[in-house]
């Protein structure tokens, strides 16, 4: 028989032994939300789901039920086969812990696999979560990475990683990049999958004395810091990254590849255009329009994005504050390693 576990118990569990978390939601369902690095085996698919759901509302419990057993019947065998590939432990859940997990974990055990079921499913997870970050005690102490448009401060941050130093990539959980043009060649996060990979996140960085995450907007995209984090950017050191407009524009044509996204990046310059000098803003869609990315690329630079972090540059007067003049991101990185060193944060390797 299969075994029923709390989230607590699931937690405590893979942090001693390897488990495969596997979502048997429907595929809209998964992709909408899921328990971070769950795989997703369906009981049922979006259509078989929506049927059944009717017949549950409109005829009867018990004719929603006899639909289910005919259209999982059908495709048992390849279901069984799927979760018995798999090798290790396997923890499965639905929306609640209801029908579709019990009915998944009674089969798998009829068959000798051996799962966990999740009680109260993804609802109780997502409850969990947000219970979480309303509550939660960000201890270690913050270093802000602030720097214009271009300076690579995301790239900066995974350099930073590499090297062993703790740091939260807020852009990344989010699925964007937080300027017009940040979700071109991403997929963006919903507020829940946002909610979910900022507190797995957090959670491996509790006992961190320090972390480094980069200025961010109250709103990412889709998405919304929670208070505390807002919070945390505001009170933190404060690193600014100054480098030429030159080396801004060469990391942005790395990062963006406008090239590849040419069209998503026209249309996005547009919804912008207007709070553009006119000349400058014909300039630059000419400019993106003949391939000339670098000429685009430093006009919105210089004419748009330079004054809107000037404006927000004011608003940290009160914290503290240290100035890093590179010419790239090389430079960019030694620089923080040696400040951190200088502060008691170096790594050994």
């Amino acid at each position: 028989m299969f075994q029923d576990i709390t989230l607590e118990e699931l937690r405590s569990l893979k942090a001693r032994k390897k488990l495969t978390i596997i979502d048997v939601r429907s595929p809209s369902e998964y992709l909408e939300s899921t328990l971070p690095d769950s795989l997703n085996i369906p009981l049922f698919d979006d259509q078989e789901r929506a049927e059944i759901g009717t017949l549950y509302k409109q005829t009867s419990v018990q004719a929603a039920k006899e639909r289910g057993l005919e259209v999982v019947s059908a495709k048992l065998p390849a279901f069984i086969k799927e979760f018995g590939a798999i090798e290790g432990d396997k923890v499965v859940f639905c929306w609640r812990g209801g029908m579709r997990s019990r009915t998944t974990a009674t089969v798998l055990s009829l068959m000798d696999i051996h799962a966990y079921r999740l009680v109260g499913g993804f609802k109780a997870y997502r409850k969990w979560v947000l219970d979480e970050l309303e509550t939660y005690d960000f201890t270690p102490k913050p270093f802000v990475i602030h720097g214009n448009t271009g300076t690579g401060k995301t790239n900066l941050l995974h350099r930073l990683k590499r090297l062993g130093h703790p740091i939260l990539d807020l852009e990344g959980l989010a699925g964007h990049r937080g300027s017009i043009f940040g979700q071109i060649g991403l997929r963006a996060n919903n507020q829940k999958t946002f909610d979910s990979l900022l507190l797995e996140q957090l959670k491996t960085l509790e006992g961190s004395p320090y972390v480094l995450f980069e200025a961010e907007s109250k709103r990412i995209g889709k998405v919304v810091m929670p208070p505390f984090m807002a919070h945390q950017k505001e009170i933190g050191t404060q690193l600014w990254i100054q480098m030429p407009i030159h080396a801004r524009v060469h990391q942005i044509l790395e990062d963006y590849k406008p090239e590849q996204y040419k069209d998503q990046y026209i249309t996005a310059f547009r919804s912008i255009k207007s709070r553009i000098h006119v000349p400058v803003a014909v300039e630059i869609e000419r400019s993106l329009n003949s391939d000339q990315f670098a000429e685009a690329v430093a006009l919105l630079l210089e004419y748009y994005y330079d004054p809107k972090y000037d404006y927000t540059s004011t608003q940290y007067e009160g914290s503290e504050k240290v100035c890093f003049s590179v010419n790239n991101l090389d430079e960019a990185e030694e620089a923080i390693v040696s400040y951190l060193a200088e502060q008691g944060h170096s790594i050994n390797k």
